[in-house]
């Protein structure tokens, strides 16, 4: 009984720093990951730089539930659940919600905070930022430069070369392996 005590009190001890290294101290729903589910519609493009201004009715009727919530009200999935926290597959991640080109892989990091972390946007325009003040913090929240859905949030205590730390959601994320040679 003290031993199962004891993990259940570590696991949340250790959950708990998780949320406090990105900036989060408050968990909001678990998000469950949504590979399988059919993403890519009609406004989803890798190539379209297009700026999207769709309404929050269109956006609740083409993307999954998880991926909705996320993106268009901002909600964080649980630390260490998403499936590229730890991913080290060479390639490129891009919007889940539209496909906007957002990082190469040969600048993600392990963070060991629970969430991909990055030191550099793909380019100046793939990502664009807000003040964020929610939970009485002051952070900056990451936007897909062209749906404006949420990402996550940037960092000042990454590594160099930029010393930033671009903390983002995986259901926010899609990945495109490099083709092999």
């Amino acid at each position: 009984m003290v031993i199962q005590f004891k993990k259940s009190l570590l696991f949340s001890i250790v959950f708990l720093l998780g949320l406090t290294a990105c900036g989060q101290i408050k968990e909001k729903e678990s998000i469950v990951d949504v590979s399988n589910i059919e993403k890519h519609h009609k406004y989803y493009s890798n190539t379209d730089k297009t700026k999207l201004n769709l309404s929050d009715v269109e956006w609740k009727k083409i993307l999954p539930e998880d991926l909705y919530l996320v993106s268009r009200k901002a909600n964080t999935e649980a630390s260490f659940t998403g499936k590229y926290w730890d991913y080290t597959g060479k390639g490129t991640y891009y919007c889940a919600a539209c496909g906007n080109k957002l990082f190469r892989s040969d600048a993600k990091f392990a963070s060991q905070c629970g969430w991909p972390s990055f030191f550099e946007q793909v380019d100046k325009s793939s990502i664009v930022f807000k003040d964020d003040n929610s939970y009485r913090m002051n952070r900056i929240e990451a936007l897909c430069g062209r749906c404006s859905g949420h990402l996550g949030h940037l960092f000042d205590d990454g590594p160099e070369p930029t010393g930033k730390r671009y903390c983002m959601n995986s259901i926010a994320l899609d990945f495109e392996p490099d083709q092999k040679k």
